[in-house]
């Protein structure tokens, strides 16, 4: 009686499944011919007026490409023709790889969200919290206090660990990471983090969204919780099962040398003092949070599995709740957490467990709640419309022009949905 039971309820899920993803094929907002046309017209004039060498631009619905197309060079300097098999800087498109390998431990068993990253990470219980005080002299000194609770695995999914970037000309303790130097240490993550303890957080755990290192501390969680190296892990887990084999964090090969996508050669500086990473050098580095190569067909791969609620090609790599879990705001009003100034999801959105998340609609668009997305600071973006069964990606290296063109784009292209 009870397998009877059993296979009825299995057979009611799956109508109920195969019933849901046919009403989200009638009910999803189709592309026009006319409207792709403007998305084509808009990036043959980036190239064309030079702002871009060349780029690459997927939109995929219902698990097939609705457009694909290649625009320009890889690099000026070679004028090679741009293409499939291109490698792009993904720069903060690591991030959701990242965060998917913690939601794995985490459907292992193996990894909480509210554990204390100090489980895997001891030093981290010694944190203290950056705090300036000025006296009344008027001079301005750093005071030390302690966590009022300790960094959780969430708080690093989420930006609320307290750890910056740190940038010169900030406060203090944004200063203190300045001078620290850490994207050129090129350290192990074990050696990355055993100097990042030494600095004191920006914010009490929990309180503030505050876009920085936390995605390559969580790098480093994933190695103690796996007992693997991030990329031995990621290999194992993620990117050869799902096919991503262009995924890495530089190119080892030479012969794959002449397929790396450079930016103009005047739009080589992610910031005054910091120039665009030479992926052909080999790094000991793994971060998780801005270290990784790769081509659109990789990460085609991996936000299809997402937008198919973990899975792909008959193999699950996470729990659909765990997929549902991510993709949700995680700092809303009900949290109380405070946004950096440079909040860059928007006043749209809210951030979810490795992504933005919209959660309002822009003013004169009618864009979907519920799309989560991401990108790099070297130009490339994707994001993902569970409402109308779709992804888009778009690769290109410059880091000077990737708001404007993302902005422009996706406006283009929910404009060619009838959005």
């Amino acid at each position: 009686m009870s397998v009877r039971r059993a296979l009825i309820a299995a057979l009611v899920l799956l109508v109920g499944v195969v019933g849901a993803r046919a009403s989200s094929e009638r009910a999803a907002h189709k592309f026009s011919a006319e409207g792709l046309a403007k998305v084509s017209d808009y990036i043959r004039n980036e190239v064309a007026t030079g702002k871009i060498p060349g780029a690459i631009l997927l939109i995929q619905q219902h698990g097939k490409s609705v457009y694909y197309e290649n625009f320009g060079v890889r690099d000026v300097a070679t004028g090679i023709p741009m293409s499939a098999d291109t490698i792009f800087r993904l720069y903060s498109m690591s991030k959701p790889i990242t965060s998917v390998m913690a939601m794995m431990l985490v459907d292992d068993g193996k990894l909480s969200l509210d554990d204390p990253v100090s489980k895997y990470i001891p030093a981290f219980a010694g944190m203290k919290v950056g705090v300036e005080r000025k006296a009344e002299d008027g001079k301005v000194t750093l005071a030390l206090e302690p966590l009022a609770r300790p960094v959780t695995i969430k708080d690093l999914l989420r930006h609320t660990s307290g750890l910056p970037y740190g940038y010169h000309g900030g406060d203090m303790v944004s200063e203190l990471y300045a001078e620290a130097n850490l994207f050129q240490s090129n350290l192990s993550n074990a050696d990355f983090v055993a100097k990042i303890v030494t600095l004191p957080l920006a914010e009490q755990p929990g309180t503030v969204w505050d876009y920085g290192f936390s995605t390559d501390v969580l790098g480093r969680v994933v190695e103690v919780a796996s007992g693997k190296t991030l990329l031995q892990f990621e290999k194992e887990r993620l990117l050869d099962p799902l096919g991503m084999t262009e995924t890495a964090f530089y190119v080892a090969d030479p012969a794959k040398f002449p397929r790396v996508a450079e930016p103009m050669p005047e739009d080589r500086n992610i910031n005054p003092t910091t120039p665009v990473r030479d992926i052909r050098r080999p790094l000991q580095w793994q971060s998780g949070g801005g270290g990784m190569v790769g081509t659109i067909g990789d990460y085609t791969r991996f936000a299809q599995m997402l937008l198919n609620g973990g899975s792909y090609e008959g193999r699950r790599y996470l729990k659909p709740e765990s997929i549902a879990l991510m993709a949700s705001d995680h700092i809303g009003p009900e949290t109380r957490i405070a946004r950096d100034q440079n909040y860059y999801p928007g006043g749209n959105s809210g951030f979810g467990l490795g992504f933005a998340v919209r959660t309002s609609v822009p003013p004169g668009t009618s864009w979907p709640l519920g799309e989560y997305r991401w990108d790099g600071v070297g130009g490339t973006f994707f994001f993902i419309d569970p409402e109308d069964d779709l992804f888009g990606i778009f690769m290109v290296q410059t880091p000077s022009q990737r708001g404007r063109i993302q902005l422009a784009l996706k406006t283009l292209i929910y404009q060619a949905m009838g959005r």
